[in-house]
């Protein structure tokens, strides 16, 4: 049975607000029609504040601010070190805030504390990173010795239109607002209408730290709305996204009006492959931390667990024992490790596909809300095996501590497995044979592989998926390339030799 926290009453952090503004040209507003929606805390499911609705004439004065300040403002025209300067600032200030922003986003989204404090460290690293990464930054100069030389003049492009979802919404803000405004454009986010409590502390941090007005614009609202519009706005010339497939190729469909840049982080139905040679016990770690971290709710989660059949009925025992034993409850107690899903619009998609799982695999653990937990957005960890590839729990991102567990005889059975999805973002395999490492890595179709490794991140590497899973990378290097222009200049060295066409 699911392991029990014991609470005494619902948590609320003190000095919550109860109205979340947009923030537009350095100043805190509501939208101009007043229209607002509510926001949910998902342990009880109780409106605890009303937030702006950002529509298209909000968005509007947005852009108006970030495409002023960018055009006649100081921040792109800075250079780089003092820039970082302001980054490097930005990134005290959360981790001075760490405590409170992680108590706010676990009241928001349901994320254990534990791991909502993680998060918080997590987006100020990103600031120092790129801030670091700008100073060093340089780019190429091609010569031909007394003939001609060539270089590569980086410029930001403009106004970025970030879009960000609910699931550790203030650390995956942070992945797009630092390289973003490090390059010296301007910025409007549209945070997730799920969750907005966190993004409205960037506007007093970036606002302490010295960042001008109009350089950071907020405009909260639904997808359809707000998001729409900025999407569509022709002096928004590139769009960040990280969310699910379908509104990706809504957002690819109405961006090619304007052939804007896009970067797209979109949903994942990650394979997790453990060959009989593995370390069995670290696979499990890795394999329940991996589906059951961050509730579920992970884009990464390798939420298909290829299992090879010599070991394949030891780890589904010791596995599904486990996954009995993880303390499910009030995500703000620490020993809390599997909180409540964001909202019940989610929790009612996720139980879907548990009662699905019921007649495509066989239940081992979990399977529906926790006996303990009769109110809240609570599922606990359920665990699937002898599911068949063409089986939907297979096939389908669910978003939720729900996992499926599937046998294979051979490494080319193994393979084909992995790859049997629309998705490619990541996957994770468990073997000490070296060359089958990298050859399965090679061939699995994912933009990210993890070796013997659960899943932790370098910031230097690309980040992105194949596939359904994406279109684009960011991270390092490929930050600064999405959020730049590269502008060639040629320029001739002595007698400038030119066909002489109508001499």
């Amino acid at each position: 049975m699911t392991t029990s926290v014991e609470t005494t009453k619902h948590y609320i952090p003190e000095n919550l607000p109860t109205h979340i503004q947009h923030f537009i040209n350095g100043e805190f507003v509501d939208s101009l029609s007043g229209k607002t929606f509510d926001v949910l805390d998902p342990v009880s499911n109780g409106n605890y504040a009303t937030a702006a609705a950002g529509q298209k004439e909000d968005i509007d004065l947005a852009v108006a601010a970030a495409r002023e300040a960018f055009v006649n403002g100081p921040w792109p025209k800075m250079k780089p070190r003092e820039r970082a300067r302001v980054l490097n600032k930005i990134a005290d200030a959360v981790e001075a805030q760490e405590a409170r922003l992680a108590e706010l986003e676990t009241f928001d989204t349901g994320l254990p504390i534990t791991q909502a404090k993680g998060q918080a460290l997590r987006a100020a690293e990103n600031f120092r990173f790129f801030a670091d990464l700008i100073v060093a930054q340089f780019d190429d100069a091609m010569k031909v010795p007394g003939s001609q030389i060539n270089y590569v003049n980086r410029k930001p492009i403009g106004v970025a239109g970030l879009i960000t979802p609910w699931n550790t919404p203030f650390m995956l803000e942070s992945w797009k607002l630092a390289p973003a405004l490090a390059t010296g454009n301007t910025v409007v986010l549209k945070p997730a209408e799920f969750t907005p409590l966190s993004a409205s502390l960037w506007a007093q941090i970036f606002k302490d730290a010295g960042l001008p007005d109009g350089v950071f614009n907020l405009v909260n609202g639904l997808g359809e709305e707000a998001g729409d519009a900025l999407v569509k706005h022709p002096d928004v010339p590139l769009i960040s996204f990280t969310g699910e497939t379908t509104t990706g190729q809504t957002i690819f469909r109405n961006a090619a009006a304007n052939l804007k840049g896009l970067s797209m982080e979109l949903g994942g139905k990650s394979p997790c492959v453990v060959f009989a040679d593995a370390d069995l016990d670290a696979a499990i770690d890795s394999a329940l931390f991996g589906v059951f971290s961050l509730n579920g709710e992970r884009c990464t989660a390798g939420s298909r667990i290829l299992v090879e059949r010599a070991i394949y009925d030891e780890f589904c025992e010791k596995y599904a024992a486990r996954a009995k034993n993880i303390v499910v409850g009030d995500p703000h107690d620490p020993k809390t490790q599997v909180g409540a899903l964001v909202h019940p619009e989610h929790y009612d998609k996720v139980a879907s596909y548990v009662e699905i799982g019921k007649s495509e695999g066989k239940l081992l653990a979990g399977g529906g809300r926790p006996a303990h937990l009769p109110e809240g957005n609570y599922i606990a960890p359920t665990v699937f095996a002898d599911v068949a590839p063409d089986a939907r729990i297979f096939q389908e991102e669910i978003f939720g501590p729900v996992v499926a567990i599937t046998p294979f005889e051979n490494d080319d059975e193994a393979l084909a497995l992995a790859n049997n999805t629309k998705y490619g973002l990541a996957a994770y395999i468990w073997t000490q044979n070296l060359t089958r490492a990298h050859n399965f890595s090679q061939n699995v179709e994912a933009g990210m592989v993890w070796l013997n490794s659960h899943n932790v991140r370098d910031l230097r590497t690309p980040f992105g998926g194949v596939k359904a899973s994406g279109l684009g990378h960011e991270g390092g290097y490929r930050s600064i390339d999405f959020y730049t222009d590269q502008q060639a200049v040629h320029i001739t060295l002595g007698a400038v030799h030119t066909p002489k066409f109508g001499a």
